[in-house]
């Protein structure tokens, strides 16, 4: 049986040891600690199956994918502290939908894209005009994820050979996107633009 003065301990072996071997876990990093406390109030040395659940339900009105994403942080700390406490129980999985259904995607047409970016184009001013309308070419010929065109830095952009690196895509990967000439005209235009506008968008620093 676990002291409750040692639970929080554990939850911090778990997540250093699981950290150590890449996982991030950053979401077990917020919601362990809540289950901790949880615990503590409810009296209990042990983490049972019941209690688990009970505190994966708590949160209240979230989509049910959430519920499960809190039980399966639960079940990966059971799974672990079952081997320094037999009593501890590992909650069972399939509580909660772990998949929420997809919207039906929409696909952008030629005339779609050619009004979003003649929307872009009327931004009121011209350095936000030409970043959105590069923006939203850049996504609409490249197939990136938003997330990746907006972490691009200068040094991603090989406007010479053609080529984007991004350095954190999907599982933390690093791949590279090879663009059409006349995306990297574009990308060439705009990069003149910019600096023209902003000659040095980090004051106090040299890149």
């Amino acid at each position: 049986m676990t002291d409750l003065t040692d639970l929080a301990g554990h939850v911090q072996d778990y997540l250093r040891l699981r950290r150590a071997l890449g996982f991030k876990l950053r979401f077990e990093g917020q919601v362990l600690p809540q289950l901790v406390a949880y615990l503590t109030d409810a009296g209990s040395s042990t983490l049972t199956a019941d209690l688990a659940i009970a505190w994966a339900g708590l949160p209240q009105g979230v989509k049910p994918i959430s519920l499960a994403h809190r039980l399966g942080a639960v079940r990966g700390f059971a799974k672990y502290l079952q081997t320094i406490d037999p009593t501890t129980q590992v909650p069972p999985s399939g509580i909660w939908p772990t998949r929420s259904p997809r919207p039906a995607p929409y696909l952008w047409s030629a005339t779609d894209i050619g009004r979003l970016l003649d929307a872009a184009r009327q931004l009121p001013t011209p350095l936000r005009a030409s970043t959105h309308e590069t923006l939203l070419g850049l996504l609409a010929v490249s197939g990136m994820r938003v997330g990746e065109a907006l972490s691009l830095a200068r040094d991603d952009v090989d406007l010479r050979s053609g080529v984007l690196l991004i350095r954190e895509a999907k599982f933390d990967r690093e791949r590279l996107v090879p663009l059409h000439p006349s995306t990297t005209d574009k990308l060439r235009s705009y990069a003149e633009v910019r600096d023209r506008r902003t000659p040095n968008p980090y004051p106090g620093r040299s890149s």
